[in-house]
Protein backbone atom coordinates (compact mmCIF):
# COMPACT_ATOMS: atom_id res chain seq x y z
CA UNK A 1 0.00 0.00 0.00
CA UNK A 2 2.88 2.35 0.80
CA UNK A 3 4.28 1.99 -2.70
CA UNK A 4 0.82 2.57 -4.21
CA UNK A 5 0.55 5.87 -2.32
CA UNK A 6 4.06 6.73 -3.52
CA UNK A 7 3.11 6.09 -7.15
CA UNK A 8 -0.05 8.18 -6.65
CA UNK A 9 2.09 11.07 -5.35
CA UNK A 10 4.45 10.77 -8.34
CA UNK A 11 1.52 10.81 -10.78
CA UNK A 12 0.18 13.96 -9.09
CA UNK A 13 3.66 15.48 -9.41
CA UNK A 14 3.74 14.70 -13.14
CA UNK A 15 0.31 16.23 -13.66
CA UNK A 16 1.21 19.39 -11.75
CA UNK A 17 4.53 19.65 -13.57
CA UNK A 18 2.78 19.34 -16.94
CA UNK A 19 0.37 22.14 -16.00
CA UNK A 20 3.26 24.27 -14.69
CA UNK A 21 5.15 23.87 -17.96
CA UNK A 22 1.99 24.74 -19.87
CA UNK A 23 1.56 27.91 -17.81
CA UNK A 24 5.22 28.77 -18.43
CA UNK A 25 4.57 28.34 -22.15
CA UNK A 26 1.71 30.83 -21.85
CA UNK A 27 4.08 33.33 -20.24
CA UNK A 28 6.42 33.13 -23.23
CA UNK A 29 3.87 33.55 -25.98
CA UNK A 30 0.52 35.01 -26.81
CA UNK A 31 -1.63 33.40 -24.11
CA UNK A 32 -4.88 33.78 -26.08
CA UNK A 33 -3.36 32.08 -29.13
CA UNK A 34 -1.85 29.25 -27.09
CA UNK A 35 -5.11 28.63 -25.18
CA UNK A 36 -7.09 28.63 -28.42
CA UNK A 37 -4.75 26.02 -29.94
CA UNK A 38 -4.83 23.83 -26.81
CA UNK A 39 -8.62 23.88 -26.52
CA UNK A 40 -8.94 23.11 -30.23
CA UNK A 41 -6.48 20.19 -30.04
CA UNK A 42 -8.24 18.75 -26.99
CA UNK A 43 -11.71 19.34 -28.51
CA UNK A 44 -12.75 21.54 -25.56
CA UNK A 45 -15.27 24.33 -25.94
CA UNK A 46 -13.39 27.46 -24.72
CA UNK A 47 -16.74 29.18 -24.19
CA UNK A 48 -17.99 26.40 -21.90
CA UNK A 49 -19.00 27.31 -18.37
CA UNK A 50 -15.96 25.94 -16.53
CA UNK A 51 -13.33 26.23 -19.23
CA UNK A 52 -14.42 29.75 -20.16
CA UNK A 53 -13.99 30.89 -16.56
CA UNK A 54 -10.52 29.35 -16.34
CA UNK A 55 -9.48 30.83 -19.70
CA UNK A 56 -10.61 34.29 -18.59
CA UNK A 57 -8.69 34.03 -15.33
CA UNK A 58 -5.54 32.94 -17.13
CA UNK A 59 -5.84 35.72 -19.71
CA UNK A 60 -6.14 38.27 -16.91
CA UNK A 61 -2.67 37.37 -15.57
CA UNK A 62 0.44 39.17 -16.78
CA UNK A 63 3.74 37.42 -17.59
CA UNK A 64 5.17 37.99 -14.08
CA UNK A 65 2.15 36.39 -12.41
CA UNK A 66 2.15 33.46 -14.85
CA UNK A 67 5.83 32.81 -14.07
CA UNK A 68 5.22 33.05 -10.32
CA UNK A 69 2.24 30.69 -10.56
CA UNK A 70 4.29 28.24 -12.62
CA UNK A 71 7.21 28.39 -10.17
CA UNK A 72 4.87 27.70 -7.24
CA UNK A 73 3.45 24.70 -9.05
CA UNK A 74 6.95 23.36 -9.74
CA UNK A 75 7.80 23.63 -6.03
CA UNK A 76 4.53 21.85 -5.18
CA UNK A 77 5.37 19.09 -7.69
CA UNK A 78 8.82 18.70 -6.08
CA UNK A 79 7.16 18.12 -2.71
CA UNK A 80 5.10 15.32 -4.27
CA UNK A 81 8.24 13.82 -5.83
CA UNK A 82 9.99 13.76 -2.44
CA UNK A 83 6.92 12.15 -0.85
CA UNK A 84 6.50 9.64 -3.66
CA UNK A 85 10.11 8.51 -3.87
CA UNK A 86 10.42 8.30 -0.08
CA UNK A 87 7.26 6.22 0.19
CA UNK A 88 8.28 3.91 -2.65
CA UNK A 89 11.60 3.36 -0.83
CA UNK A 90 9.60 2.71 2.39
CA UNK A 91 11.35 5.44 4.37
CA UNK A 92 9.83 6.31 7.75
CA UNK A 93 10.70 10.01 7.29
CA UNK A 94 8.60 9.99 4.11
CA UNK A 95 5.61 8.66 6.01
CA UNK A 96 5.91 11.49 8.57
CA UNK A 97 6.51 14.04 5.82
CA UNK A 98 3.49 12.84 3.84
CA UNK A 99 1.25 12.91 6.91
CA UNK A 100 2.40 16.46 7.72
CA UNK A 101 2.04 17.85 4.21
CA UNK A 102 -1.21 16.08 3.35
CA UNK A 103 -2.87 16.91 6.68
CA UNK A 104 -1.83 20.55 6.38
CA UNK A 105 -4.03 20.94 3.30
CA UNK A 106 -7.17 19.39 4.87
CA UNK A 107 -8.46 22.70 6.32
CA UNK A 108 -8.08 24.36 2.93
CA UNK A 109 -9.89 21.49 1.22
CA UNK A 110 -12.74 21.68 3.76
CA UNK A 111 -12.97 25.44 3.20
CA UNK A 112 -13.13 24.96 -0.58
CA UNK A 113 -15.85 22.32 -0.20
CA UNK A 114 -17.85 24.67 2.03
CA UNK A 115 -17.44 27.46 -0.52
CA UNK A 116 -18.21 25.44 -3.63
CA UNK A 117 -19.07 21.79 -3.01
CA UNK A 118 -18.34 19.33 -5.76
CA UNK A 119 -17.71 15.64 -6.27
CA UNK A 120 -14.06 16.14 -7.25
CA UNK A 121 -13.31 18.25 -4.16
CA UNK A 122 -15.07 15.81 -1.86
CA UNK A 123 -13.28 12.88 -3.52
CA UNK A 124 -9.90 14.56 -3.16
CA UNK A 125 -10.56 15.21 0.52
CA UNK A 126 -11.65 11.60 1.05
CA UNK A 127 -8.50 10.26 -0.66
CA UNK A 128 -6.24 12.58 1.35
CA UNK A 129 -7.96 11.67 4.63
CA UNK A 130 -7.61 7.97 3.78
CA UNK A 131 -3.89 8.44 3.07
CA UNK A 132 -3.35 10.34 6.33
CA UNK A 133 -5.38 7.78 8.29
CA UNK A 134 -3.51 4.85 6.80
CA UNK A 135 -0.08 6.40 7.40
CA UNK A 136 -0.90 7.49 10.98
CA UNK A 137 -2.16 3.97 11.80
CA UNK A 138 0.99 2.50 10.24
CA UNK A 139 3.26 4.84 12.19
CA UNK A 140 1.44 4.10 15.47
CA UNK A 141 1.91 0.34 14.96
CA UNK A 142 5.66 0.81 14.51
CA UNK A 143 7.56 -0.39 17.60
CA UNK A 144 9.33 2.34 19.61
CA UNK A 145 13.11 2.30 19.45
Amino acid sequence: MLRLIGVFKLLKALLILAVALGVMRLAHGDAADVLERVTTELHIDPEGRHVGRIVQKILSLDERHLRAFSAGMIVYACVFVVEGVGLILKKVWAEWFTVSVTASFVPLEVYEIARRPGAIRIGALAVNLAIVGYLVARLRRRPAR
